[in-house]
């Protein structure tokens, strides 16, 4: 499965990933591989999760443009 994870940095230099599809579905890391790794292994455990409460594996995600 492929999702999308989002990437910033905090105000102590950590790298905070988070995937957006799967509420709740944050980790973090010293460096952005870091943090790319651990969220990938976050997800893992938060679909494992979700699927043993039988809630569905994601929510529905889209971009949607706002004028500024």
């Amino acid at each position: 499965m492929k999702f999308t994870v989002t990437f910033s940095q905090d105000e102590d230099g950590m790298f905070i990933a988070e995937c957006p599809s799967i509420p709740g579905c944050v980790s973090q890391g010293k460096t952005q591989q870091e943090a790319e790794k651990n969220i990938q292994d976050a997800i893992k455990e938060c679909l494992e999760v979700r699927a043993e409460l039988g809630m569905p594996l994601t929510v529905a995600t889209r971009q949607i443009e706002v004028l500024v």
